[in-house]
């Protein structure tokens, strides 16, 4: 028996959902990345502000390594940034990581 079209058209991926899905994968590609959006979702569970000094300290990342997977993530949606004096805090944007859940789901 061929299954072929085993979803019904509700289902049905639409391309911005893709070039989301793709987007927000290619920010996921990397360890680091996954290590450092988990990190900040349990500091952000408990109302911790994360910094990059944080997260250098946390994984022993050089400053510079930190700043550029976080460039990637910031890019991506899935992290918000907001500069205060001269520090940078990260907060996970959970409403997109949440649709980037729900998205993969329907692939």
């Amino acid at each position: 028996m061929r299954i072929r079209n085993a979803y019904t058209k509700s289902e049905e991926i639409m391309d911005e959902e893709i070039e989301f899905l793709a987007t927000a994968s290619d920010a996921l590609a990397h360890p680091a990345r996954i290590r450092m959006l988990r990190y900040i979702m349990e500091q952000n569970k408990t109302r911790t502000p994360v910094c990059n000094k944080d997260l250098v300290a946390a994984f022993g990342y050089a400053q510079a390594t930190v700043s550029q997977h976080m460039k990637t993530l910031v890019k991506s949606g899935l992290v918000e940034s907001m500069k205060k004096d001269k520090a940078t805090y990260y907060f996970v944007n959970a409403g997109l990581v949440y649709k980037y859940v729900d998205t993969v789901k329907k692939l």
